[in-house]
């Protein structure tokens, strides 16, 4: 780890708090001189450290750069041990498609990817996902089916919304629901998509890998968002003045996504998704194959698939499409 690292790490222990330059010099064996430099370069990127003279450096409690030492004090014990495979940038096409390209490559279960932007960010049908630098929290995960023992797809979209949900929960006390089948929404607008995206092994049928992709607006304004999405989607703190709460978020969706010591099954999964579904009882508006039609949302089975009851009374399993609530 870098100088520079080294004392961003130490900084965002005691975040609010100053720390002389002659500590942090001792506690990292360098001189002071080597602090004041690696404190100048962590203020160019961008961070809000103030320097008081007699008390020491002390970054601000509004600093919102996600970084590997910001996210590290919130991560469980557990998670602590996936660190070196973060992977941070300022920008990229689609954090899915930097995950795929490594999972291709072989990369570990729990490898991470996180943009401060996406220039190509998508959401399901190649749709595009507004990704604004500083405006939200960008990531992927790539998941190992051995390490899950999940049997499809559909369980890790199901596992990783509610894992968002339980998040977004903690540090906002805001009470997120799911629609069907990977939008997370708050006061009736969407503040989140996922997409997860796997790959077969021909021989066995079995998965090979999975990334799952999260996208959620954290501080975008109604006014901020293409004309076309402002009735549409919303973010966590739309109308507040919030900052420094992304590398905790990140955190918390880390420890519940990868936290756990034995995998949970995919009944238990889909027993918190279904409790979290914000259309089941109402009426719906079903889009597939092109084609539309009214129904009622009824139940999800064991698999996710959403149960419907169409104009006509017939039960129908919707295992793909779309729905509008």
């Amino acid at each position: 780890m870098s100088t520079k690292n080294r004392i961003l790490e130490l900084l965002e222990q005691q975040r609010g708090e100053s720390i002389s330059g002659e500590h942090l010099a001792g506690i990292l064996n360098i001189s002071r001189n080597a602090v004041w430099k690696a404190v100048k370069e962590l203020q160019k990127d961008g961070y809000n450290i103030v320097a008081v003279t007699n008390k020491g450096y002390c970054l601000s409690d509004e600093n919102d750069i996600v970084s590997i030492p910001g996210i590290k004090p919130f991560l469980s014990e557990k998670c602590q041990s996936y660190i070196h495979k973060f992977h941070i940038y300022k920008s990229l096409e689609s954090t899915n498609k930097t995950a795929k390209e490594m999972a291709v490559k072989d990369a570990e279960h729990g490898t991470v990817i996180i943009s401060d932007c996406q220039t190509m960010g998508r959401g399901r049908y190649s749709r595009r996902f507004f990704s604004p630098s500083g405006g939200g929290l960008y990531m992927s995960i790539v998941l190992r089916p051995e390490v899950l023992h999940f049997k499809n797809p559909t369980s890790v979209t199901a596992f990783a919304a509610v894992a968002v949900c339980e998040a977004i929960e903690s540090i906002s006390k805001k009470t997120p629901k799911i629609k069907w089948v990977n939008d997370i929404f708050l006061d009736e607008k969407k503040v989140c998509g996922i997409l997860t995206e796997a790959v077969t092994d021909f021989e066995s049928g079995g998965l090979d890998w999975v990334v799952v992709g999260i996208g959620i607006n954290v501080y975008i304004r109604t006014e901020d968002f293409p004309d076309d999405l402002q009735s549409l989607a919303t973010s966590i703190y739309p109308d507040e003045k919030m900052h420094g709460v992304r590398n905790k978020l990140s955190a918390e969706i880390i420890n519940r996504i990868l936290g756990f010591e034995t995998p949970p099954s995919e009944t238990e999964i889909f027993e918190k998704y279904k409790k979290r579904l914000m259309m089941l009882g109402k009426e719906i508006t079903v889009i597939q194959n092109r084609m539309e039609y009214k129904a009622t949302a009824i139940d999800v089975d064991s698999v996710g698939h959403l149960i419907v009851k169409d104009e006509n009374g017939e039960i129908v399993t919707l295992s793909s499409g779309e729905i509008r609530v």
